[in-house]
């Protein structure tokens, strides 16, 4: 750790891409951060080898990182002594907070908390429209021109009593739970790391991996993208869904066997609903773009237009509560980041 005081107002610079600071931090949020710390001039750094980038860090406190931020790497650390924490307007610190970070006892915030409930909200959404199967019967009634007999619907069609089925209580997984609780639906979670106790107190009822797939209506996937959860949703697990249930994937598309799941939607087996795919952009010969019981969104689920204020709302309350010495209300552990996104 630096051997100088603190000072009142932290020093602090922008670190992130030209196009993430135009999206999350407009006028406003400039303004708000000014009041609360020394903002040091823009543009913002986005190299830290550049003679401006180094003369800005030798007297930083603190670094409000976002999308594009290079490593702060051992070198970046030797050219910042005063260093001793970073606000993370995004989500996932793992691109560009390094074990050196760590090791210098920098604190670490991130405004993961306030990305994860667009992306809830998008799941909650997904899962109350296809339990109504509103994609299917639009395109019918555009094609048809003709309103079905609604006394005559399926005892299938509804979001009465269904069962959806959470895949990790991660802080999006859990904002989801929550956003669940005023519906009537029996919400199942599997997570290795979540005691029977603590279900019970997220309201939900824990499950094995294959009982939550071959019980819900709905598996909602919210794992990280980790070694250990590569193909997690194999293909034996989509081969056991009920006939017809939906498949929500808004965390990585690698956490999905993806050939598997193009086999059994091709099938006609179950419907999926993707705001994440392996390559993120499919080629367009992809023969998941075919499939008329897949939803494929372009990764929109998160953050995105007003939604990025949110984002900076955090970091700037985060920047305030640091200089005040209260500590971070979003603080990143490090022995939770092989767990986290």
């Amino acid at each position: 750790m630096p051997s100088t005081p603190p000072r009142s107002r932290p020093r602090t610079a922008l670190a992130m891409s030209p196009d993430a600071a135009a999206a999350v931090l407009g006028p406003e949020s400039l303004t708000a951060l000014a009041d609360v710390c020394d903002l040091a001039p823009l543009p913002v750094l986005d190299d830290f080898t550049t003679g401006r980038a180094r003369t800005t860090l030798a007297d930083v406190d603190l670094l409000v990182t976002g999308w594009g931020c290079p490593p702060i790497d051992a070198g970046v650390l030797a050219a910042a002594p005063r260093l001793r924490a970073v606000v993370h307007t995004a989500g996932s610190v793992r691109g560009h907070v390094t074990e050196a970070c760590w090791e210098r006892g920098i604190q670490i915030s991130s405004a993961a908390a306030a990305n994860a409930l667009p992306v809830a909200e998008y799941t909650v959404a997904m899962i109350l429209l296809s339990g109504k199967r509103v994609l299917e019967r639009s395109r019918a009634f555009r094609s048809d021109r003709l309103r079905d007999d609604w006394l005559r619907t399926s005892p299938e069609i509804g979001n009465y009593g269904r069962t959806v089925g959470i895949l990790s209580a991660s802080l999006i997984g859990r904002r989801v739970i929550e956003l669940l609780r005023p519906y009537d639906l029996r919400v199942l979670l599997h997570d290795p790391y979540v005691s029977d106790a603590e279900a019970q107190a997220l309201g939900v009822r824990p499950a094995g991996l294959g009982e939550l797939f071959a019980h819900s209506d709905v598996v909602s996937v919210h794992t990280p993208l980790l070694a250990a959860t590569r193909g997690l949703v194999s293909g034996e697990l989509l081969a056991s869904m009920r006939q017809d249930s939906v498949l929500i994937n808004t965390s990585r598309g690698a956490v999905v066997d993806q050939d598997a799941l193009t086999q059994v939607l091709r099938e006609g087996r179950i419907r999926a609903i993707l705001d994440v795919t392996d390559p993120e952009t499919l080629p367009p010969e992809h023969p998941l773009w075919d499939c008329g019981n897949a939803l494929i969104t372009p990764h929109l689920a998160g953050s995105q237009g007003n939604e990025w204020r949110r984002l900076a709302d955090l970091a700037v309350g985060e920047v305030a509560r640091w200089a005040a010495g209260d500590g971070f209300a979003h603080p990143v552990p490090h022995e939770r980041l092989e767990f986290l996104a």
